[in-house]
């Protein structure tokens, strides 16, 4: 099995993929200039599975177990859509990477390194045509941006099950790595459930949908000119919240199991017909939580229901709204869907 060559950014740490030939390499997170000679390329091994197809994924399921974060519905969240990517989207198994505590190959566990690796391998030698998926069910979370590249001046965050010793993963990071190499003709869905997650793949453009259905794109693209969109190729978002809201993990949606809220409206979107657009998704998944939101009859079930919903109060709090980004604007009640 080959070996993957890689050298540690000397300022953030990011695993850079080793040029040929080049005696340094800049850093795309931050900039910073590396010097191969002094810090040597690191292997690992082994590599993740080489791809099948022209269909990919990635998929992480976080549950923080035996911790005061622990998460009920993560792992379920993976199976389900691991299951809708095989079955609904035809993804053959072998090309699906999971990432989840439960997995036995120490590989495959969803730390800050097994992570990084996974999205490294999902883009590496795509090619017009294929169609690349990354889903993550696990926290999100915030930290000040001192790059002047954020809107609101914060980062957005995932928080791979070791982020209390190894550090959070940071948008500017996910972006780097799966969105700006990606060439012409290669289509990146993300799926993310978690908290503060609307733009944590920093890209450039945000869809802010109202309930008629009426829709403008905000643009997001950062004030000092760093550029967030691909190579050429096609990446869209779909998260579970606005950045400045929280994501439920509760069993209210299903009424059977615990999931991520986002996950489940995604997947009862796709089994409801309603993904044949972008906006009758989005739609949907909107309409999945406001419903279930609302309730009926007011009971204590239903307000618990809110509770979970709303990020905790009962009465005027910030409610869970699915949120859509994308590289470039499009018309989202006639762009089909598609993985």
């Amino acid at each position: 099995m080959a070996m993957r060559m890689l050298v540690n950014c000397s300022g953030c740490r990011t695993p850079l993929q080793l040029p040929t030939g080049p005696k340094k390499i800049r850093c795309s997170v931050c900039e910073q200039i590396t010097r191969i000679a002094e810090h040597g390329p690191q292997q690992y091994s082994p590599a993740p599975p080489p791809s099948h197809g022209r269909k990919r994924a990635v998929i992480c399921g976080i549950s923080y177990k035996n911790t005061r974060r622990e998460l009920n519905g993560s792992l379920n969240d993976v199976n389900c859509i691991k299951y809708m990517l095989m079955y609904t989207f035809k993804f053959p198994e072998e090309s699906i990477l999971t990432l989840t505590e439960e997995q036995r190959d120490p590989l495959r566990i969803p730390t800050k390194h097994n992570m990084r690796m996974a999205l490294f391998w999902l883009v590496q030698g795509c090619q017009p045509g294929d169609s690349l998926v990354f889903h993550y069910s696990g926290h999100g979370s915030q930290q000040r941006n001192l790059s002047g590249d954020e809107v609101d001046g914060y980062d957005e965050t995932i928080l791979p099950l070791d982020f209390e010793t190894q550090g959070m993963i940071v948008d500017d990071e996910i972006n780097a790595t799966i969105v700006r190499p990606l060439p012409r003709g290669v289509r990146l869905h993300a799926i993310i459930d978690a908290c503060h997650s609307g733009t944590v793949l920093d890209l450039p453009f945000l869809c802010r949908l109202n309930r008629s259905g009426q829709y403008v794109w905000e643009d997001h693209r950062p004030r000092s000119g760093t550029w967030k969109g691909t190579n050429g190729g096609e990446a869209i978002s779909f998260s579970g919240c606005d950045d400045n809201q929280t994501s439920a993990d509760t069993s209210a949606l299903s009424r059977i199991t615990s999931t991520g809220a986002m996950t489940y409206c995604f997947i009862q979107a796709i089994e409801k017909g309603a993904g044949t657009t972008y906006g009758s998704l989005l739609n949907s998944m909107r309409n999945t939580i406001r419903e279930t939101g609302a309730g009926t009859g007011g009971g204590p079930v239903t307000s618990l229901i809110t509770m979970l919903l709303t990020g905790g109060s009962y009465s005027g709090g910030l409610t869970q709204e699915p949120q859509l980004t994308s590289t470039e604007p499009f018309e989202i009640h006639s762009k089909p869907f598609y993985l």
